[in-house]
């Protein structure tokens, strides 16, 4: 991919789980997703995984060890990657995401 440009308006969602989906654009070692979750939407496992963006509409909660962070509609989210940064979504609205990742191997 060399343009500039990526249109997500014209790429078909993935669904990822009840209640997840998303749009994801690879480019070198990065990855642009949007991602979208709603009810029933749960995480059962910690994600220990980095996680920066932009909450475009709507609202999610992070849980982690010690406390839950509310984020609305103009956040951004800074997550850093490994066991003391463990996460799990709180899905009680639908909610749009910007995230910005490093590619993972591991993933398509």
């Amino acid at each position: 991919m060399n343009a500039a440009r990526v249109d997500f308006q014209s790429m078909p969602w993935v669904e990822l789980a009840p209640g997840a989906r998303e749009k994801r654009v690879a480019h070198g070692e990065g990855v642009l997703r949007l991602v979208e979750f709603s009810p029933p939407f749960t995480e059962n496992d910690w994600c220990v995984k980095g996680h920066n963006g932009y909450v475009l509409d709507g609202q999610l909660s992070i849980q982690f060890d010690n406390r839950v962070e509310t984020l609305h509609a103009g956040d951004g989210i800074l997550i850093q990657t490994g066991q003391a940064n463990a996460h799990k979504a709180i899905v009680q609205q639908p909610v749009l995401l910007l995230l910005i990742e490093r590619s993972d191997p591991g993933e398509p």
